[in-house]
């Protein structure tokens, strides 16, 4: 088999959340940082013939981008034969124990019932990631003083930081302010999003193009104090 370009990008962009993933027989692919404050999921265009664990996932993309040409997959017991240049080069990558790899739990998380609900678009979601990095604000802000939404980049620890405000919605008479770390936020593959927040420190983003979504922590200090 061989793998779609949306696939590509789905494992490149987990391998910034989890250096290893367990693939799941089928088109369902799923992961969790180390300190379980992220669990992503996205629904793939290929499926997976079986179960398999790699345990460095950016070393195995870099063997796969080695060929020009986009290689086949043929799936072993232990390991995965990578063949290309025309079948001429055949790689055998190996497989690793699922213990080896800090893995999702196996039922879905249940958001419990949000307060805050947003629409991200794709513009804001970049411009507020690269002004967080630029700034090297450690934390970013989903808040609102009842009147205007607006997405903050901010350093908790030092109010003489470097800041940024982007307005972003109309509010709707709740007030509140809910933190992430920008590391966390900044490993959400950029796109256009549906967010839903609950007070009780989880935060829901669903992809508006791709079938992928991730559910985030929410940091000590977040607040939602409603109309």
């Amino acid at each position: 088999m061989k793998l779609s370009t949306n696939t590509m990008d789905v494992l490149k962009n987990y391998a910034n959340i989890n250096s290893g993933l367990y693939f799941k027989k089928g088109n369902v692919l799923r992961t969790v940082s180390s300190q379980k404050t992220i669990l992503a999921e996205a629904t793939i265009d290929d499926s997976f013939p079986q179960d398999f664990g790699i345990y460095e996932l950016n070393t195995f993309l870099s063997v796969v981008s080695l060929s020009k040409e986009v290689p086949e997959f043929e799936f072993e017991d232990k390991l995965v034969k990578i063949v290309s240049n025309k079948g001429r080069s055949k790689i055998k990558y190996r497989y690793c124990e699922p213990t080896m790899i800090k893995t999702p739990p196996e039922k879905n998380i249940v958001l419990p019932t949000p307060e805050i609900t947003l629409a991200l678009s794709e513009e804001d979601f970049t411009w507020v990631n690269r002004v967080a990095s630029v700034l090297s604000s450690p934390h970013i802000a989903i808040e609102s003083d009842g009147t205007d939404v607006c997405i903050s980049t901010l350093d908790l620890q030092n109010d003489a930081a470097h800041s940024d405000s982007l307005q972003v919605a109309t509010g709707n008479g709740d007030v509140y302010r809910i933190i992430f770390k920008t590391e966390n936020l900044s490993k959400v593959i950029t796109g256009a999003y549906d967010v839903q927040i609950s007070s009780k420190g989880l935060a829901h983003f669903k992809n508006k193009t791709r079938k992928m979504e991730y559910w985030l922590a929410t940091e000590s200090g977040s607040k939602f104090e409603g109309a």
